[in-house]
């Protein structure tokens, strides 16, 4: 079979990536060392010094900011384990200390046996930030003027303007750091402070994106890995590279799908507020018909409803972005409420609502996907699946198509990416999480993973919402604690469901 172009360039990233994959010896010069202090309601803080290039340990370095909850019980305490909650782009200092406590997500019985560390991964919040802009301001104004997801032809070339602008403005602003953030660095990282701390092998927790930084480590260092959850997961070649030579011919959230897997989550909102009756706002009456209404409404012009505050301008753009909002079940009163409140709209005088932008998740976020994958560069081929994919998914399909749009136009490159293989042999069976029924990492999605890996075991809850931190089920923590203590697997036929229907 001919190869082409884009093969070429994905068989040239593969021989990189394997010439990378090789563990080489770490020096005593080179060694990472964790100093903790106290910071604050039981949490401690440190920081590691770490290579900016791995390919030249001996040059200019960086600091990761690094936090640790200890274990409850020191006479039971098992060793670390390390959490990275997704994103990429969230602070994991932040995280934790909202997150560490929430009994779905770690219980007591977990807390007391692990340390439980998290850190800001290099290019961001306190790790070498990537900055695309001089002040605050400036990065306010830029994305409070940023065009909002195109619903039409008309809506495209602006959109595409913008994207072309951040990335350029990255290119230009955030400095060295802006070539080696890829994933397959940050996973390099992660062995500093699995080395740091003392320990042998590696015990983590990886969720959503933090699941594709998990399956690199565990493809870089096989031999290193005591237990791996991966909690709402990646399908990680598709990632990476897609398959075959669709990397650079289908947008990367399209060759993923995950347009079904919104679809089938909104399928299982509006079930449930059926089902739920009055409890649910947007009950009431044939419920896809109501919706289908509100989109239609929506495409013809903005409907302004009276919030909390004053009127509230809602586009299209706008309203079938909340689909994002799905990954939360606790979100979803809100979001039927919102709905009816939609349905029920009259014209009224209207002032554009929006959320200031403060952090850089979002040019962290495009700097390392857009390092870690390919993209399609022709604005053509995304125009022209925002309207096959409006066609095949309605009121979704296009927003896969344009959720990673500077990635289009992305100039700098981490050579160090990694694109495979992704079948290591890793000295633990590694546990694969997922609900059913979720947004953002979809079941079937997460069924390819599993299958991108040499050994994994994939567990499902039947419920929905994107990982068990935003679905919390205790049975599937339970689940996930007796693998990471004991290494014990789900019993055959063991079922885990959500703790609660989201509507009370």
């Amino acid at each position: 079979m001919p190869m082409t172009a884009g093969g070429v360039v994905a068989c040239f990233a593969l021989a990189a990536s394997l010439a990378t994959s090789v563990a080489l010896p770490v020096s005593a010069a080179q060694e990472a060392s964790l100093t903790w202090s106290d910071c604050g309601d039981g949490f401690e803080c440190s920081s590691v010094s770490v290579p900016v290039d791995y390919d030249n340990p001996s040059g200019s370095r960086i600091d990761l900011a690094v936090i640790k909850l200890p274990a409850g019980d020191s006479a039971k305490r098992i060793g670390t384990l390390f959490v990275n909650f997704g994103g990429p782009g969230a602070s994991g200092l932040q995280r934790l200390r909202e997150r560490a406590k929430w009994p779905w997500l770690f219980s007591d019985e977990l807390r007391s046996r692990f340390d439980i560390v998290s850190w800001d991964p290099r290019g961001i919040a306190n790790s070498a930030a990537v900055r695309c802009f001089d002040t605050l301001a400036e990065q306010q104004e830029f994305f409070a003027e940023f065009p909002e997801m195109p619903v039409d032809l008309a809506g495209e070339a602006p959109f595409y303007e913008k994207s072309k602008e951040l990335a350029y403005r990255c290119e230009q602003q955030a400095g060295p750091v802006l070539k080696h953030v890829s994933t397959a660095n940050t996973a390099r990282d992660l062995d500093m402070l699995r080395r740091a701390v003392g320990e042998e092998k590696i015990s983590y927790h990886g969720i959503s994106y933090g699941t594709h930084l998990g399956a690199i480590y565990a493809n870089l260092f096989p031999n290193r890995i005591r237990a791996m959850v991966f909690d709402g997961s990646m399908a990680f070649a598709g990632n990476a590279v897609g398959r075959g030579d669709s990397g650079f011919k289908v947008p990367l959230d399209t060759r993923q799908d995950v347009s079904r897997g919104v679809a089938e989550t909104h399928e299982q909102f509006l079930k449930l507020c059926a089902e739920s009756g009055p409890k649910c706002a947007f009950s009431g009456g044939d419920l896809k018909a109501k919706y289908a209404a509100i989109a239609e409404r929506a495409k013809l012009g903005p409907i302004t409803i009276e919030g909390d505050e004053g009127p509230e301008t809602w586009t299209w753009s706008g309203i079938s972005n909340m689909a994002w909002d799905y990954a939360s079940v606790s979100a979803w009163p809100d979001l039927a409420k919102l709905y009816q409140r939609l349905y029920d709209a009259r014209d009224t005088a209207a002032r554009k609502s929006g959320e200031p932008y403060t952090s850089n998740r979002s040019e962290a976020f495009n700097a390392i996907q857009c390092s870690d994958s390919n993209f399609p560069t022709d604005t053509a081929i995304y125009s022209t699946y925002a309207m096959s994919e409006d066609q095949r998914i309605p009121y979704f399909g296009r927003l896969s198509v344009f959720d990673m749009m500077s990635c289009a136009f992305w100039s700098a490159k981490d050579t160090d990416r990694y694109t495979g293989p992704w079948n290591r042999r890793t000295s633990a069976e590694i546990l694969v999480l997922n609900n059913r029924y979720d947004p953002s990492t979809p079941l079937h999605g997460a069924i390819d993973g599993a299958k991108d890996l040499a050994r994994a075991r994939i567990f499902v809850t039947e419920g929905y919402g994107h990982s068990t931190m935003l679905a919390p089920s205790t049975c599937t923590e339970q689940v996930k604690r007796e693998y990471l203590i004991a290494g014990k697997f789900p019993a055959a036929g063991k079922v885990c469901k959500l703790d609660a229907n989201p509507f009370g």
